[in-house]
């Protein structure tokens, strides 16, 4: 008889989400980024858009973010900077993200979509270390649900408490699928945990090939 208890799932947010990367310098080929002059510079304009933004009707709030560090992965996003943009709801995306003032901050968009599913509260702790998951996917398959299938791997072996799993609306953002989370240790902690167990390879990575989806991982630093 199975006794684990359910999914911790809660109720997905109700608003939409734009999610924008911006480069300052060239992309980085080694893991961890360092803060240069040019990113300094640009994190310090972006977070003053952000606080102009944030007071527009239908914005309920800008995130920005720093890179912290992203694997050596190919095809994985190696921006300087990233803006998570909340609407008040999601029937609003659209006029957010086409927004002049959006427009005009030349950011990459990475995706605008919803709250698909959620598992606790990703931003409890804003000084905490954050995984942005960008996933591509080359089948007709849910992401979503093969999301799902894997929560409770990450909730039970490796301790995560929180997950914002964004759904793209349509195909102009990068990514189909993106998790926004909040580590429960440092990225290399965060990586050899999984990477050591037998049970990633089978579960994780198994479901992945066999919804040919491919997690392009990032970690920031929110700095707004």
């Amino acid at each position: 008889m199975n006794t684990r208890p359910p999914l911790p799932l809660i109720e997905p947010e109700p608003h939409g989400f734009l999610y924008l990367g911006f480069q300052a310098d060239k992309p980085q080929t080694v893991p961890l980024y360092r803060q240069s002059p040019s990113r300094q510079q640009a994190a310090v304009r972006l977070i003053a858009k952000a606080k102009e933004l944030s007071e527009r009707p239908g914005v309920l709030s800008s995130r920005i973010f720093r890179t912290h560090m992203v694997p050596p992965i190919a095809g994985a996003p190696r921006h300087d900077l990233a803006m998570l943009i909340r609407t008040t709801s999601a029937a609003n995306l659209a006029d957010v993200r086409n927004n002049e003032m959006v427009r005009s901050l030349g950011g990459t968009e990475l995706l605008a979509g919803s709250n698909a599913a959620r598992i606790g509260e990703t931003e409890s702790d804003e000084n905490a270390v954050f995984l942005f998951n960008h996933f591509t996917l080359a089948s007709a398959a849910d992401p979503v649900e093969a999301w799902m299938t894997l929560t409770d791997w990450y909730t039970s072996r490796i301790g995560v408490d929180n997950s914002t799993a964004l759904r793209s609306v349509d195909e102009r953002s990068e990514f189909a699928f993106v998790n926004y989370a909040r580590l429960p240790s440092n990225p290399p902690g965060f990586l050899l945990n999984q990477l050591l167990r037998p049970s990633f390879h089978r579960i994780v990575r198994g479901t992945l090939k066999r919804n040919k989806m491919r997690a392009l991982p990032g970690f920031y630093r929110m700095i707004h």
